[in-house]
């Protein structure tokens, strides 16, 4: 099996995205999600999720309790600072979502709702926060409710590393810190995932994790054949792309060995060696750049 995949940098957005539609699978047909929002005609377009409440029900996943009809969630991976300024940014954009209704208070204020996202206790924004008057309450494990004077719309914060319970591996797992439990229960539950917009969502997830926890991903695929299995079943496409990868650089390496042999034993030049290989004149360049 090839080694997984390995991103040189690691785009956390996509994956939380994903996470975010898999963490709300039980009202799949209640939320309706808008990810990368435009936030004007000249697209001011900020890494924001939009979810719309499509219904008035109260979500099975406590994070969604706070949900009203709009909600603007913004997400910080822990390479992200997470200041009061940065929460008076969203606070903004959710000023601007509000205005871009085409009717006068088409989205109403108290149907408006913000959730921030980030792994690690934000101690600084929440000293901030107290020092304005704000106030912090820890509604469930890892969920901070904000409220106050100050507090334009309902709004919570989402430690993500002090979330407990099943229902919150997927965005757990979402760590350069991530439990080897955590790994093994989400790649079980996402292998009974069949529709393919969940099976995206797992991918991107996965994609996010495997590249901040490569070593852990690598001992468990080591140790565990039908661990190892399911990551590759769930992770199809990449395998298939770094295979195809793998064969296209090693028959070039091939093809320049080759090139190299006839140049040394027949005299040729890189172009006469090349012509009796018969290489397209397009793909000469790359070969000439590594003789």
């Amino acid at each position: 099996m090839a080694d997984i995949p390995e991103a040189v940098n690691i785009q956390w957005h996509p994956g939380f995205y994903g996470a975010a539609e898999l963490e709300f699978i039980s009202n799949k047909g209640d939320l309706e999600f808008q990810r990368e929002f435009n936030l004007s005609k000249e697209p001011i377009r900020m890494d924001l999720l939009i979810i719309k409440k499509l219904s008035n029900i109260r979500t099975k996943n406590e994070i969604g309790h706070i949900f009203r009809k709009f909600n603007v969630v913004e997400y910080k991976s822990n390479d992200d600072a997470l200041s009061i300024d940065d929460y008076y940014k969203t606070v903004g954009y959710a000023c601007l979502y509000k205005g871009l209704g085409e009717t006068v208070d088409q989205i109403p204020a108290n149907e408006l709702t913000i959730s921030i996202f980030r792994e690690s206790y934000p101690r600084e924004l929440f000293e901030a926060m107290k020092n304005l008057g704000l106030e912090i309450k820890e509604r469930y494990p890892g969920i901070y409710y904000i409220s106050g004077k100050q507090a334009l719309f309902d709004t919570q914060v989402v430690v993500t590393k002090r979330l407990v319970g099943e229902t919150h591996r997927t965005l757990r797992v979402l760590s350069k810190h991530v439990k080897e439990e955590d790994i093994r229960r989400f790649v079980e539950e996402a292998a009974q995932m069949s529709e393919p917009g969940d099976r995206n969502n797992v991918d991107a997830v996965l994609q996010v994790s495997v590249s901040a926890n490569k070593e852990i991903y690598e001992a468990i695929r080591r140790c565990d054949k039908v661990m190892c299995e399911a990551l590759r079943e769930l992770m199809k496409e990449d395998f298939e792309k770094q295979e195809r990868e793998t064969r296209q650089e090693t028959k070039q390496e091939t093809l320049l060995e080759t090139i190299k042999n006839l140049m040394d034993t027949m005299k040729w030049t890189a172009e006469q060696a090349m012509t009796a290989m018969k290489i397209p004149d397009a793909d000469r360049s790359k070969f000439i750049a590594k003789l």
